[in-house]
């Protein structure tokens, strides 16, 4: 049997992780990332991108990530802010995510790398 993904949100139980098989990767959807109860498996952080060098005095965000690091909806209020956008995204409303990719690296931010 291959490795397991589970996408998780912020309802995940403990009695769900315990449910997991070992090496089940974690991958949160919301904005905090999941208890980690299991030393067998993988847990990812939620999706977060790198500020520009030209930002001053960043450390990080939220504790779970590495300094410099923003989470992707910080990251989103910040372009929205810079390109002036006023489109509220809420619920099932999208704003055009290439656009918002496009505008987050033209405005310096990049993926967040995971060490391996």
């Amino acid at each position: 049997m291959g490795i397991q993904i589970w996408l998780v949100g912020d309802g995940l139980t403990k009695e769900e992780q315990i449910k997991a098989s070992k090496g089940t990767l974690f991958i949160p959807f919301s904005q905090f990332p999941p208890k980690r109860l299991r030393k067998d498996c993988l847990y990812l952080t939620p999706p977060a991108m790198m500020s520009p060098k030209s930002f001053q005095n960043i450390d990080s965000c939220e504790n779970w990530l590495p300094r410099r690091a923003m989470s992707a909806s910080r990251v989103a209020g910040v372009i929205h802010a810079l390109e002036g956008w006023n489109v509220h995204e809420c619920g099932n409303t999208m704003f055009n995510i290439e656009k918002i990719w496009e505008a987050s690296l033209h405005h310096g931010f990049r993926p967040l790398t995971i060490p391996t």
